[in-house]
């Protein structure tokens, strides 16, 4: 059985540049606290709490006093950057500049917005969904599914945003359903509206390589965190391509049922999930297979 990892998966540049700063400054003072979970992978961040890594909510971040607090990929809305000021927490700012970006984009967006709608596609909750919505004083309306767009009013202008990490096709087909009833609304009105495509690229990218990937392999072992919205994206990418596709979390979630007969088995993931759980998956692999 030939095991193979996919070369074009593991952390974004997002993610590597925000552990890169925390072990920086975990190899410097030993201890660091982090503002939610670093990136959604338990393994990963088991891995950097043994280095001294302390997660913490926002409620426990308020109560902080004159230390420091790294600020993870997803973003923060402007609320956390006043209370750091106040209670003299040093920032290390990890925030991904695609993030940043987006988020500026929806400022000014909020600036000129007057009559009009600011419409975000993304997961309700989600850290990244929470700082771009935390740029816009509540404005935003957050869309998840094409259920959601009822809560817009297609006679009003829009200007429509997507968290960065949704899929390529899920904004395609929400764009083209607010289009579709602006027009129904009123001759014209799908004028007024303003589509911003803010995908990540290095994540979209991702989906198309996964299908060439996971086309190519008997069984596809897609490895990510269970609260990574992007993981649970990208493993139904591969459930499309591959019905043999399962998702696990390390290699003990494995059914040995699942490689019966199987010529290759393709090991995948999020951009979430670091290469060395990835690569380790593999090694037990083939390990097993060396002994079976």
């Amino acid at each position: 059985m030939k095991v193979t990892i996919d070369v074009n998966s593991g952390f974004c540049f997002g993610v590597v540049f925000a552990i890169q700063m925390a072990e920086d400054e975990l190899n410097n003072s030993g201890s660091l606290y982090c503002l939610g979970d670093i990136v959604h992978n338990n393994m990963e961040i088991e891995r950097l709490q043994k280095k001294g890594l302390k997660i913490i909510n926002h409620e426990e971040f308020a109560q902080l006093r004159n230390t420091k607090v790294l600020i993870r990929a997803h973003g923060e809305p402007p609320e956390t950057y006043r209370i750091a000021i106040e209670n003299n927490i040093e920032l290390i700012d990890a925030s991904c500049p695609v993030v940043l970006k987006l988020q500026n984009r929806i400022r000014n967006g909020v600036e000129h917005l007057g009559e009009g709608q600011l419409v975000v596609y993304g997961k309700p909750g989600h850290a990244e969904v929470n700082g771009l919505v935390g740029q816009t004083e509540g404005k935003a309306i957050i869309v998840e599914t094409i259920e959601d767009l009822d809560k817009l009013d297609f006679n009003r202008p829009i200007q429509f945003f997507s968290q960065t990490t949704q899929p390529t096709s899920g904004f395609k087909e929400m764009r083209e359903e607010i289009q579709r009833r602006m027009r129904e609304a009123g001759t014209g009105n799908e004028l007024e509206l303003e589509a911003n495509d803010t995908l990540c690229r290095q994540v979209s990218n991702r989906e198309p390589q996964l299908r060439e990937f996971a086309a190519a392999h008997s069984v596809i072992l897609f490895v990510s965190g269970k609260k990574s919205s992007n993981g649970k994206v990208l493993f139904e990418v591969c459930k499309e391509v591959n019905p043999r596709t399962y998702f696990i979390s390390n290699l003990d979630e494995v059914q040995q049922d699942w490689l019966t007969d199987a010529e290759s088995v393709g090991i995948c993931g999020a951009t979430s999930t670091p290469m060395w759980l990835m690569e380790d998956v593999a090694e037990k692999l083939r390990q097993q297979e060396s002994y079976a």
